[in-house]
C-alpha cells in the first residue's frame, strides 16, 4: 500500500457516518429522557443500528467488487479488439499480391 495522499473518499465517509450517527434516534444517552426505559431496549437500538450500517457497508463493497469486474471485463474487450486490429491478415496480403 502507498503512503501519502489519503483517498478522496475516507473524510467524506467519516463525516456522513458522524451525521448519521448524530441524527440516530436512541444512541445519545440523556438521563431525563431514559429514565421510564430499560437498559435493553437502548442496547437493542445501538444493536439495530450498526447491523443497518454493516448491510450498507456490505452493499457499498458488493457494488465496488462488481464494478471492478465490470472494469477488468471492459479492459480484456478492448485488449483482444486492439490484437484484432493489428493481427496479420495473410489473405489480404496475398490478394494485394504483396505475398504469394
Amino acid at each position: 500500500m502507498k503512503m501519502g495522499k489519503t483517498p478522496y473518499w475516507r473524510p467524506l465517509t467519516l463525516t456522513l457516518f458522524s451525521i448519521f450517527l448524530q441524527l440516530t434516534p436512541g444512541l445519545a444517552d440523556t438521563s431525563s429522557e431514559n429514565k421510564g426505559k430499560s437498559h435493553s431496549s437502548r442496547i437493542s437500538t445501538g444493536v439495530k443500528v450498526v447491523i443497518v450500517f454493516l448491510g450498507i457497508l456490505a452493499a457499498v463493497g458488493f457494488c465496488y467488487v462488481l464494478f471492478k469486474i465490470w472494469q477488468k471485463k471492459k479492459r480484456e474487450e478492448q485488449q483482444a479488439r486492439l490484437l484484432k486490429l493489428f493481427e496479420e491478415d495473410d489473405d489480404l496480403e496475398v490478394e494485394l499480391g504483396i505475398r504469394d
